[in-house]
């Protein structure tokens, strides 16, 4: 599955040009899940197009405009269209429902 790295200078470009659904996960160096998702995610058969993934640390515009509170934190954006967080274990099925869930939402702009 492809992967982008994006920080706060190309998340909005990106995003908005990346076509199907992308999953936005933020991830700290120090934090352990965060670890565990960059290890993990890329190799699960997720119903996906890509992995975007945001150093939280390094990257304090994007946390503060997508109010990440804990990490990782994941966010399903769909045709440029924001479709909000999801919280699921790293499970492919459980993340693939959630995907799913958030997809059903009426979607918004980019926070």
């Amino acid at each position: 599955m492809p992967q982008l790295e994006l920080t706060d200078l190309t998340i909005d470009h990106q995003l908005l040009d990346a076509p199907g659904t992308s999953l936005l996960i933020f991830t700290g160096a120090g934090c352990a899940s965060c670890r565990v998702a960059r290890r993990e995610l890329p190799g699960m058969a997720l119903a996906l197009d890509r992995l975007c993934w945001i150093d939280a640390g390094d990257n304090g515009g994007a946390v503060q405009r997508y109010e990440v509170f804990h990490l990782p934190a994941m966010f399903v954006v769909h045709e440029g269209q924001f479709h909000g967080a999801i919280s699921a274990r790293l499970l492919g099925g459980e993340i693939d429902h959630e995907v799913r869930k958030a997809l059903a939402r009426t979607p918004d702009e980019l926070p």
